[in-house]
């Protein structure tokens, strides 16, 4: 696969999202989000450039619609129906007790917040080598933060 990064002043744009389901807290905040409570959270990636794939099977492409689906796709699948947590913000015999409950736990190394979401799903979209130029991470329908890196 050909991955073409952004360059120039024309480009062409794609985007796709995933849903996923899971439980957070945001350990020392004051606030109802100090408590576990759930959200649909929602990943949107776009991706650019400005080039399209000029042979093969991908040609006229930027980009095959099904790599950046399913890569996205991979990220909500990997956190849902979990109780994703920051690390330190359990207490260890919590963390015991919830796991011998067969519970599904993910600890980061963030505190689990959308705009924190967006920054973490932005890099694993970039680490794979996709041309992701911004992500947005909605919590509700109504609300999401967004993260790009400015050139």
């Amino acid at each position: 696969m050909q991955v073409l990064f952004i360059s120039g002043d024309n480009m062409y744009r794609l985007k796709t999202s995933a849903d996923f389901d899971s439980a957070h807290f945001l350990a020392g905040y004051e606030g109802k989000c100090a408590n576990i409570h759930g959200h649909r959270w929602k990943i949107e990636a776009e991706f650019a450039g400005c080039e399209l794939v000029s042979s093969g099977t991908e040609r006229d492409m930027l980009i095959d619609f099904g790599d950046i689906k399913s890569a996205v796709r991979a990220l909500a699948d990997s956190f849902d129906h979990a109780l994703i947590y920051e690390e330190g913000s359990l207490r260890a015999e919590t963390v015991s007790a919830l796991n011998a409950e067969n519970f599904r736990l993910i600890p980061v190394s963030f505190r689990p917040t959308a705009e924190r979401f967006a920054e973490y799903f932005y890099g694993q979209l970039r680490a794979k080598g996709l041309p992701v130029v911004r992500t947005a991470v909605y919590e509700t329908p109504e609300n999401c933060a967004v993260y790009e890196e400015t050139p």
